[in-house]
């Protein structure tokens, strides 16, 4: 099988966390021939979309990945699979790059499908199940974020297409620093942000639980450091072996028909206290951390569930 990959610099990742990297590893275990291109590689030309693609080998112990050629063009519509996992931000450069790769969606499987992936961005997506949310506010009013402030008495405030705990923010009725906050996301974008109420069992860890095709793979819970309301393992968050509870596994199975008809086949969620707050479509992470714990292979599982699809 041939596969190629849509991802970031290999210099920026941190191969020994890094779930594209398993991925990577998997793929090349069952023998395939692995390309992996930069975003900034496309080039649709007179509807022919192609990358400058290099041809890799990954290592495990020490973690590293070796480029065996260098970048030539290819076409991605000579795969078999495109695989997305390149990470956020969730900016007009990501967007494009899914308009382009719908451009040969009849001739090859792109995982995840970009259509959905544009459409359904993560802290949007999640508003459908708000049965299962803590109360949750998408403005840039600052009256509305007042009058929710006012309600709910303890908030946090994040951007809408953050990613990695980057920018969150604590805020209750006796910070003295609410205007600054709401000043400083005023002035970093034109968007809206999300502001949700603050779950105090945040302590007791933020679960990331991992779906593929829709079903439950695996699951981690990762705790915040003493004093932080960020659990992200990009801000120290440790991750631990946890239990999927009743209330978690009605939520997988709320999502997982739309998760199968949108083609949202890699997909991570996160619950906190029994409360769904994020649908992660973009580049889910987690799942070298799950093996080391469990054992469960989620690559493995990935590359399965994949050939099914083909």
């Amino acid at each position: 099988m041939k596969i190629i990959v849509q991802m970031d610099p290999i210099e920026r990742l941190n191969l020994a966390g890094d779930s594209t990297f398993a991925l990577l590893l998997e793929a090349q275990e069952r023998g395939y021939d692995i390309d992996i291109y930069t975003p900034n590689m496309l080039t649709l030309n007179d509807g022919l979309l192609s990358a400058e693609a290099k041809q890799i080998k990954a290592y495990h112990s020490p973690d590293r990945i070796e480029e065996l050629n260098h970048p030539r063009s290819v076409l991605l519509n000579e795969y078999d699979i495109v695989l997305m996992r390149q990470d956020p931000p969730f900016d007009m450069s990501y967007i494009t790059a899914t308009h382009l790769l719908e451009t040969i969606q009849d001739k090859t499987l792109i995982l995840n499908n970009p259509f959905y992936v544009r459409n359904c961005p993560e802290k949007i997506f999640v508003n459908k199940y708000m049965k299962y949310m803590p109360h949750t506010l998408i403005t840039r009013n600052i009256n509305e974020i007042i009058k929710f402030r006012d309600k709910h008495e303890k908030i946090i405030i994040k951007p809408l297409y953050g990613n990695g705990g980057a920018n969150v923010f604590y805020s209750d009725g006796a910070d003295r620093n609410f205007g600054s906050i709401i000043e400083n996301f005023m002035n970093i974008s034109n968007e809206p942000f999300i502001i949700q109420k603050f779950i105090p069992n945040v302590s007791h860890g933020d679960k990331r639980i991992i779906l593929i095709n829709g079903q439950i793979a695996g699951a981690i819970n990762r705790l915040p450091q003493n004093g932080e309301i960020r659990s992200n393992m990009h801000v120290g968050g440790q991750a631990v072996k946890t239990d999927i509870t009743p209330n978690e596994r009605e939520i997988c199975e709320v999502l997982s028909k739309d998760l199968i008809n949108f083609g949202l086949f890699f997909v991570g969620i996160d619950v906190i206290d029994n409360f769904i707050t994020e649908i992660n479509v973009t580049s889910p992470t987690g799942i070298r951390e799950i093996h080391k714990l469990t054992g469960q292979n989620i690559a493995e599982n990935f590359w399965n569930e994949a050939e099914k699809l083909l």
